[in-house]
């Protein structure tokens, strides 16, 4: 292959180039900022020629065509050697937009390697490898004891608008302005001069600049001086379709215009100009030079006698010390003449008259000892060989030998053994050695984390495009590159590389190895918030028994924060944690569509059919013996067992930690089916999930899992110690007749992530304890239970749902039904797919005036709830007909509940009017995505009020999520009648601004009171007006208005499905409070007062609990300070108090006992710390500090009376207890000798006392401290 079509060959014709300095005058730059471009930028695209044709003669007299020729533009004050600092922004910068720019899509599963290795090369390396290469090449630009970027020619550029032009030429060529190479010595100042004169054709005629260019010729010579006329486009500006400045111009953007004055003339006039600077002067100018110095060097160095010369002359300098730089030769020193003319060669494609020289000075250098300038020298050689392509050998060896002699040089050479590491390797690829090219990359490895991370990440396709490919290898270094990418906040080149080892290491035993990759690869994904793709990287390495105790705890912990940062529950199916025995399964039991809009078709039908399972009403089976329909109906299921309705079958089945650390599993049960026997064949779809993918597996137990108004599940709640193993016994009770399928198991880990395992094919041999036993059933049909017991259509949609809103967004719709047939449908029914999102209302609401209608009215009435089934299907009333032109307008209401993309369904149920008709139904289904943003995050934490009982304090802490809207904060309000909240202060000392700015977070406190007298009388209140509480406004006095009604329509109805949502038992849910925020975006940010009385949003919070470890409080009464005169009286009595409360709903036997000495308490202390729940002290490990304990013939304090005392509480009751206390010494007292020994009873017999609560317990005395002073 020729040398010159390599990658390498092509590289070294664009980067050993003849560099040209360019000498500009301001006037110049602003003609050309017109067009977006700098005078360079603007010539370089015509400075490449492919073709040049030029006849050159350098050292024979035969001469030779020179074809591919370019030319480097640079102003003088960039010609000097890269800053470090601003050479490695810069690399980072190619690596940082290379990330932005893959458009590869990251939440695909990984590649597999079988189609990798099936890629061409092009396809494998990453196409930004070649920019990032080239970049570091030139970090090392403009070195002194390198000639190919030493200027061959100063071009000097004046504007025709300039004074006194001529001038103007000779003051840019002004030694102070000039780069150091001149001036310091390091290259000969009398290079090629060429002077430009620009005219700009919008600033007029082109007269004034032609009598300028002859001034210029009368004075620098005729050849030397050009006229470049530019901006001729008068008119209008140019748009160009193939821009050719684009590949120059880095930080370009479209709105820019580049070139937008440039017209075909001016593009002929630049081609001319760089044509003739190219052809007629600077290879002119290196061909004479060329000659020259060849016949200096000939006359001086070559020859037997001039090497002998030369060597005698040089003897005796092997004792000089070593010169780490070249910059002991000056311009007109033998060796630079050398190293001038080979490059020289080079650039002008003379490979064997630039090799011979590079051999003559190499030595000299050498025995100079003088080692970057030899480096730089075998550089040379190793490329030109290369271009001669004659000893591969030999270009290998000068190549390493280079390399080498960088690296001894220290910190100073690294940068170049960089650039020539990767020349070497470009030049081992094309023999394709990857291998050896690989290990090179590895070599050029430095401490710079970014650039070890590039560097490895190209070793590692070296070992990939290897024959045979080194897989290993492949990976390995990928693993290494992905780990400095991570390091260097590059998340997306991470992902890359680590994506490429998974296809690797998949189905390999190197699990530790695996485990490292998914682990990082699922914290980058968290980084960048693709928390579900994380998810499932991380769920890999859950179950890594094979870990350290310490690294399970590592992976485990990043995982729960994965879930955490995501804000939602994840579903997995086959959760690897904990382990399932399906050996261990044991069983005991005993014996039509039409669609509103063209997206609904797109929606998968099993999503359909979860939603109208509920609304097809079962087969008529009154007349019919169950067994007879059993055969005629149910063929399948000839084989499958019989339960009764109402009667539990028991499922046990093992579950095991195989971690070294404790995990919690909660809301462990069954994943269960009733369907009606109408519904035979899509249970059986449904359920048989064995021939069934991952995903659709997964989708259709969820489906099953929403509906479970048919039977009923038990939960159950463990934790596994590490290895321990558990069977868990697990009960479903079907309540209607058809067929129940028992699916999997369900269960949550560490209350963030829900588990599924289905049975499936997964079930083998299993045992039956009770009921029937078939002869022969399949694994299948042992899961399964037979339980004993015209054509009108619907045209409709919802009028203004909105398809993006803010999350608690409240909004009035109208749902609007027509048939145009004259037969008319009845019995309609609507179920919808999300009912914390839409809400169906009562007709009455049809016409009223929103949001006025939220507001509390005074002569309100209990509200009357739409009639909803218990399975949340709404059921239109039995009377309502829809027939010919008659429209049904219903209203609805709309609340965004939580942010994201929503995909909401809506299904309405209809019968036939018509009884002869041959269809009994139909279902019309509706289909709407909806994009709901962040809007207010509110959060609630409720402590008790100290010294104060039955009331609390809530810190509500709101943070503003919106990327620019402003929100006002308008009401709280609580549910229930048995509390009451408060400010704790002023709204206006609180919350001056009385809004609430994007990103802006806001904290207030309230006091909570407890209202709850008995259960008796709260039940009665609460079955009345469940949702009766009390509001408190967060808006200044002025600006209130008539407060939100909390307790009717659609705020209730919409907070009853958000409590729906956060399910609780009712034992929690005693010791708990539900809180309604209202708040109402701002009309504009100008003015923060106003705010927009078309929107309102609702935040909804449930269940904040307020129970505390103790169902015993109390608060003792007593005076801090005391005086007394001892000298009258040895002793002093103080009377007090102390009230008890009692917040349970059972009947509680309290004593009170008072402990004189301190021994005893502290011994009571030591007896009843495990059993101590309220207030007690709890001391520190490293507490090393003791009271000094008082002589047991001194006490300090007795307590007076009683030292035992016996209450007897009702519910929810308070009672008060006199103390007393005999002081005989002035002190300080701490009044905590005393303990609560407390037992709940039931009030009924038959009642139990809450699970959740402790029954009984002892509770120490809190520190209360008197201090009692000596009178007059």
């Amino acid at each position: 292959m020729d040398p010159v079509k390599t990658p390498l060959g092509k590289m070294l014709l664009e980067e050993i180039t003849p560099v040209v300095m360019v000498l500009r005058t301001p006037l110049v730059e602003e003609s050309c900022l017109k067009n977006s471009l700098s005078f360079i930028e603007m010539l370089s695209p015509f400075c490449d020629f492919n073709n040049i044709d030029v006849p050159v003669r350098t050292s024979s007299d035969q001469p030779y065509r020179l074809q591919k020729f370019k030319l480097r533009l640079f102003y003088e004050s960039d010609i000097k050697q890269p800053n470090i600092m601003v050479a490695k922004e810069r690399l980072k910068q190619v690596i940082t937009e290379a990330g932005e720019k893959d458009t590869s899509d990251l939440s695909t599963d990984p590649p597999d390697i079988s189609n990798v290795l099936e890629s061409s090369k092009s396809e494998i390396s990453p196409s930004w490898f070649e920019i990032f290469n080239k970049e570091l090449v030139r970090t090392v630009s403009f070195s002194e004891h390198e000639a190919f970027d030493h200027p061959v020619a100063c071009v000097s550029v004046v504007s025709s608008k300039d004074e006194q032009p001529i001038n103007k030429f000779v003051d840019l060529f002004n030694t102070n302005k000039l780069p150091s190479l001149l001036n310091d010595g390091a290259m000969d100042p009398k290079i090629l001069k060429h002077y430009v004169l620009v005219h700009d054709n919008k600033d007029g005629p082109s007269e004034k600049a032609t009598k300028i260019l002859t001034e210029m010729k009368n004075t620098f010579g005729f050849n030397g001086c050009h006229l470049l006329c530019i901006n001729s486009s008068q008119d209008e500006q140019i748009e160009h379709q193939d821009n050719p400045w684009a590949p120059y111009k880095f930080d370009s953007s479209p709105s820019q215009h580049l070139g937008r004055y440039l017209n075909i003339d001016d593009f002929n006039e630049i081609k001319d100009l760089i044509q003739e600077l190219s052809s007629k002067h600077i290879i002119p100018y290196m061909e004479q030079k060329v000659r020259v110095l060849n016949q200096q060097v000939s006359a001086t160095r070559k020859g037997f006698r001039n090497q002998i010369k030369n060597l005698w002359w040089r003897k005796g300098k092997e004792d000089t010390p070593d010169s780490s730089n070249g910059s002991m030769y000056t311009y007109s020193s033998v060796e630079s003449q050398i190293r001038v003319l080979g490059d020289y060669a080079f650039m002008l494609g003379d490979y064997e008259l630039a090799l011979s020289n590079y051999r003559l000075v190499s030595t000299d250098y050498k025995i100079d000892k003088a080692w970057k300038c030899y480096a730089g020298v075998q550089e040379m050689m190793g490329l030109t060989y290369f271009m001669l392509d004659q000893s591969r050998k030999e270009a290998e060896y000068c190549m390493e030998n280079a390399f080498n002699t960088y690296l001894k040089l220290g910190s100073s050479g690294r940068q170049n053994a960089t650039r020539c590491g990767l020349w070497w390797i470009e030049m081992l690829k094309t023999k394709d050695q990857f291998k050896e090219a690989a290990s090179v990359y590895f070599r050029i490895c430095s401490e710079e984390l970014l650039h070890s991370a590039v560097m490895l990440e190209q070793a590692s396709y070296c070992y990939l495009l290897s024959q045979p490919p080194m897989l290993h290898k492949y990976g390995f270094h990928l693993v290494l590159s992905g780990d400095r990418y991570k390091k260097c906040d590059q998340i997306k080149h991470a992902i890359r590389t680590y994506r490429n080892a998974v296809s690797v290491y998949k189905g390999t035993p190197w699990s530790y190895i695996k485990d490292h990759v998914h682990f990082h690869i699922g914290q980058c994904y968290g980084f960048l918030g693709m928390y579900d793709v994380g998810v499932t990287h991380m769920l890999e390495v859950l179950a890594c028994s094979h870990q350290s105790k310490a690294t399970q705890e590592l992976f485990l912990r990043d995982f729960l924060q994965i879930v955490q940062k995501a804000g939602k529950t994840f579903e997995v199916l086959r959760l690897q944690l904990p382990v399932i025995n399906i050996s261990s399964l044991k069983i005991d039991f005993e014996d039509h569509r039409t669609y509103a809009s063209p997206g609904s078709t797109n929606v998968k039908e099993s999503v359909w059919c979860s939603l109208e399972e509920e609304m097809i009403p079962s087969l008529p089976t009154a007349r019919t013996n169950w067994l007879e329909l059993q055969s005629k109906l149910l063929p399948k299921y000839k084989e499958s067992n019989i339960c009764v309705a109402g009667e539990a079958i028991k499922i046990a089945i093992e579950f095991k930690n195989p971690l070294e650390i404790p995990i919690s599993i909660s809301s462990v049960s069954l994943i269960c089916e009733l369907s009606a026997t109408s519904d035979e064949t899509n249970s059986d779809v449904s359920c048989s999930t064995s021939g069934i993918g991952n995903n659709e597996e997964h989708k259709n137990l969820r489906e099953i899992i929403s509906d479970t108004s048919s039977f009923s599940l038990s939960e159950v709640n463990i934790s596994l110690g590490g290895g321990e193993a558990y069977l868990v016994q697990l009960t479903v009770t079907p309540k209607a007749e058809g067929i129940l399928n028992i699916v999997g198991v369900r269960w949550n880990l560490s209350g963030s992530v829900v588990g599924f395992y289905s049975f499936g094919a997964n079930y083998g041999k299993k045992k039956i304890a009770k009921g029937r036993r078939k002869a022969k059933q399949s694994p299948g049909n042992c899961l399964k239970f037979i339980v004993i017991k015209s054509l009108p259509k619907l045209e409709g949609f919802i009028r203004a749902l909105p398809e993006k809103a803010y999350a608690g967004h409240l909004q009035h719709l109208v749902l609007e039904l027509r048939n145009q047939s004259e037969f008319s449908v009845k019995n309609l029914k609507m179920k919808t797919s999300h009912p914390r999102f839409l809400n169906i209302g009562k007709q009455e609401d049809l016409d009223l005036e929103f949001p006025a209608c939220l507001e509390k009215k005074t002569n309100d009435s209990p509200p009357a709830n739409p009639k909803i089934a218990s399975n949340g299907v709404f059921l239109f009333p039995e009377d309502l007909s829809v027939q010919g032109e008659n429209l049904l307008l219903w209203p609805l209401w709309f609340r965004a509940a939580v942010p994201g993309n929503i995909s909401l369904q809506v299904v309405i149920y209809y019968e036939m009017g018509d009884l002869s008709s041959g269809m009994r139904y139909r279902t019309l289904r509706m289909h709407y995505n909806l994009q709901v943003l962040p809007s207010l995050d509110v959060s609630f934490k409720i402590s008790p009020y100290p010294s104060r009982l039955q009331e609390f304090l809530v810190h509500m802490d709101i943070v503003n999520k919106t990327d620019s809207e402003s929100i006002q904060v308008n009401q709280l309000s609580t549910i229930g009648s048995h509390w009451e909240i408060s400010l704790l202060q002023p709204i206006d000392a609180i919350f001056p601004s009385q809004c609430l700015i994007a990103g802006q977070a806001f904290s207030c406190f309230f006091v909570l009171k407890s209202c709850r007298k008995s259960s008796s009388t709260e039940e009665s209140t609460s079955s009345l007006f469940p949702h009766i509480g009390s509001n408190v406004s967060l808006v200044p006095d002025g600006s209130k208005g008539a407060p939100f009604d909390t307790s009717n329509s659609p705020l209730a109805d919409f907070h009853d499905c958000e409590r729906l949502q956060h399910g609780i038992s009712n034992q929690e849910a005693e010791n708990s409070v539900d809180f309604i925020l209202i708040s109402r975006p701002l009309k504009n940010n100008a003015e923060p007062g106003v705010s927009d009385a078309n929107h309102v949003f609702s935040h909804h919070a449930c269940h904040c609990s307020t129970a505390s470890t103790s169902p015993i409080s109390w608060v003792v009464d007593a005076p801090r300070t005391r005086h007394h005169n001892f000298s009258t009286t040895s002793f002093c009595e103080i009377n007090f108090q102390m009230t008890i409360y009692n917040s349970s709903n059972a009947r509680a036997s309290i004593v009170m006992k008072t402990l004189d000495s301190t021994s005893i308490s502290d011994q009571l202390r030591d007896e009843t710390s495990g059993n101590q729940v309220g207030w007690h002290d709890v001391s520190l490990a490293k507490d090393h500090v003791r009271k000094s304990p008082l002589p047991e013939s001194v006490s300090a304090f007795i307590w007076s009376g009683s030292s035992s005392t016996r209450v007897q509480l009702k519910p929810l009751s308070t009672t008060e207890i006199p103390l007393q206390i005999c002081v005989f010494s002035p002190g300080i007292y701490d009044l905590s000798n005393y303990a609560l020994n407390w037992n709940l009873q039931p009030v009924d017999d038959h009642e139990k006392v809450g699970e959740r609560i402790q029954s009984s317990g002892t509770s120490l005395g809190y520190p209360c401290y008197l201090t009692v002073l000596p009178s007059d």
